[in-house]
């Protein structure tokens, strides 16, 4: 059985949980390259500032990759980075534990 140290899962927790982040994630898994404006109405009951606090965190961690565009009004995109998209595999895995568990508490 391979040691899990448990430093490293909450570092990959700490990026990946939260009330919002898993939603931006996933927004961004299933519909690509998106606009501010795209995702905030993916995600109609988060406010903007948190929007934009959790979208500066994930690109911190290279997580997403943020594009200006110089025109007038300004457009901002918002994408899975290469590194980014590693996570995919990781919350196709945490989908399908939820979906297993949610169904085992059901039988309890």
């Amino acid at each position: 059985m391979t040691k899990i140290s448990s430093c490293e899962v909450d570092t990959a927790l700490e990026l990946i949980t939260g009330k919002w982040k898993p939603s931006i994630l996933l927004a961004l898994i299933n519909g690509g390259t998106l606009r501010f404006s795209e995702l905030k109405r993916a995600l109609p009951n988060i406010s903007q500032k948190i929007l934009t606090a959790q979208l500066r965190d994930l690109e911190e961690h290279d997580i997403i990759i943020r594009t200006v565009y110089p025109e007038v009004p300004p457009r901002v995109d918002y994408r899975l980075s290469e590194y980014g998209r590693t996570l995919i595999p990781v919350l196709e895995t945490m989908n399908a534990w939820g979906i297993r568990h949610a169904e085992h508490m059901r039988q309890k």
